[in-house]
């Protein structure tokens, strides 16, 4: 059983949330060490947190939240716009450069520097165990997105995904493929990665140009989500051109009809390479408008659920009909912050789709690993090793019986 883990930043420090059933909303700890944060990411379901504040935006502080120490910090040369991690690397997003660092150690392995102007420091890292992509803009002007394998520190290819310039991306749970989004929110596109090939187009079914702010595959990659400023979220099918392999959440996958495995062997290879789809295969009216939002697809006591996570503090969850699609039924509301609270700057899902293995963090290298030429940031290492394999401060959930 997965649990998802909410994280909100807020005027005084941050939240973190972990969902188990429907019902239960948790808050497992409140970090109070700085003010202000608009970043926080969490490293799946471990007690490794990256946060970064308004006070200090060029600084990253890394945690361990359970024993309350601090790994580590690192000043950057411009604002930090985004943090993303996964088992191997976390990665800082500034305007016009990247770092790359090794989740073991923190040291810096990477920095790539004069990427394009990306103002809002939009990146996606795919988070499977064998690879480590990174997504982010290839261009200023146009919708063009660099891959990158942070495993080898090479670059991968450069995909021609949009006329305008992006505005979300992300990767499914393996690393197999990419979805993307540009300004203009009309069209969403499915790659293959790494070879970059066009899977899937899906229209919104508008004219209205909207700006995307959020895609979530599900575990198992049938279904994608897109949630933007207007009320409502849209969720795409991926049908599939072959039964898939990725062996996941068997909730999501059973319900994918086979019918169209079979018809698209018969198509001419040119129509089967990609797939046009106009229409949402189900959609969920928010009673919001105008509120930065991250949705996700999950599976909670056994069922498809969206998760939508707004920047006013609350998550809301939805029923969605696997088979039939429409529109979805919302069955939870959760408040993660008092009343009290004024509006909270960040508001990230993340869901870990497997408890981080066993990592320990040893062997801190004062140098930062950095190359010749690249910038080092200044550091500083807490004491001892630090391990980030969760499973007795977090025992796994007793499975549902509802």
């Amino acid at each position: 059983s997965t649990h998802k883990s909410l994280s909100v930043g807020t005027k005084s420090g941050y939240r973190l949330f972990s969902v188990t059933s429907v019902d239960k909303m948790d808050c497992i700890h409140e970090g109070a060490e700085c003010p202000d944060v608009y970043i926080v990411e969490r490293l799946f379901s471990s007690s490794l947190v990256a946060v970064v504040s308004l006070s200090m935006p060029r600084r990253m502080n890394v945690y361990h939240f359970k024993r309350g120490t601090e790994i580590c910090n690192y000043s950057y040369s411009n604002n930090i716009l985004s943090v993303r991690l996964n088992r191997q690397r976390l990665v800082v997003c500034l305007e016009e450069s990247v770092y790359i660092h090794n989740i073991k150690d923190m040291k810096l392995l990477k920095t790539l520097l004069n990427t394009p102007h990306n103002p809002s420091g939009l990146c996606a890292l795919s988070v499977n165990h064998g690879n480590s992509y990174l997504a982010y803009p290839g261009s200023q002007t146009i919708g063009e997105i660099m891959v990158y394998d942070t495993n080898n520190l090479s670059k991968v290819t450069m995909i021609p995904a949009h006329d305008s310039p992006l505005a979300a991306l992300t990767f499914n749970a393996s690393g197999t493929k990419l979805a993307s989004a540009s300004e203009r929110g009309t069209v969403i596109r499915v790659f293959t990665i790494p070879e970059g090939q066009r899977l899937f187009e899906f229209r919104r079914g508008m004219k209205r140009y909207v700006s995307i702010s959020s895609l979530s595959f599900s575990s198992d990659a049938q279904f994608l989500c897109a949630s933007s400023n207007t009320e409502t979220v849209h969720i795409f099918k991926l049908e599939q051109h072959s039964p898939s392999r990725d062996g996941e959440s068997p909730t999501w996958g059973a319900y994918v009809g086979k019918m169209f495995t079979a018809a698209s062997t018969y198509l001419p290879s040119q129509v089967s390479d990609m797939m046009h789809q106009d229409r949402a295969f189900a959609t969920v009216r928010l009673n919001m408008f105008g509120l930065k939002n991250v949705c996700a697809l999950s599976t909670v006591q056994k069922l498809p659920r969206l998760l939508v996570a707004s920047s006013d503090g609350h998550l809301y969850i939805y029923n969605i009909d696997p088979q039939d699609g429409g529109e979805c039924v919302l069955v939870r509301k959760h408040r993660s912050l008092p009343p009290s609270t004024s509006p909270s700057y960040a508001a990230t899902v993340s869901l870990p789709s497997t408890a981080p293995s066993s990592t320990t963090l040893t062997g801190y290298s004062e140098d930062g690993g950095a190359e010749k030429g690249d910038v080092i940031p200044e550091h500083e290492f807490a004491e001892g090793p630090v391990c980030l394999d969760d499973e007795n401060e977090f025992p796994p959930v007793s499975k549902q019986t509802n």
